[in-house]
C-alpha cells in the first residue's frame, strides 16, 4: 500500500503510482471526501464550467438559432457531468466494499 509522510507543513508527496492510477499532473487540485466511518477519501478535482462550453451543439441540440429548453439544456449538463465522473473514478469508488481508504 502506497504510504506518504506528512511534512512540518502539513505537505504531502502522493506516491507515484497512486498519480499514475489518478492520472494526476503538477496543478491538479483534490477533494478530500469524509466517510460516515470517520475515514477520508480523495479524487481529483476535474473539469471546469467553461469546459462545458459547446455541449449542446456537441449533443445535437443548438443548429444556428436554435434556442434549448431548460430541460434539454439540464439534460445535456447531466450526461456531461456523468461523463465526467465515469472518467474521474477511481478505484477506490469502484471497490468500496474492500473497506480501503484512496
Amino acid at each position: 500500500m502506497p504510504t506518504a509522510t506528512v511534512t512540518s507543513k502539513g505537505q504531502i508527496t502522493i506516491p507515484i503510482e497512486v498519480r499514475k492510477s489518478l492520472k494526476l499532473k503538477a496543478g491538479d487540485k483534490i477533494d478530500f471526501y469524509q466517510e460516515e466511518n470517520g475515514k477520508y477519501a480523495f479524487l481529483p478535482k476535474t473539469g471546469s464550467i467553461m469546459d462545458m462550453k459547446g455541449i449542446l451543439q456537441k449533443m445535437g441540440y443548438a443548429p444556428l438559432g436554435y434556442t434549448p429548453s431548460i430541460e434539454q439544456m439540464d439534460e445535456a449538463v447531466a450526461n456531461y457531468a456523468a461523463e465526467l465522473d465515469r472518467a474521474t473514478m477511481s478505484d477506490y469508488v469502484e471497490n468500496e466494499s474492500d473497506d480501503k481508504v484512496a
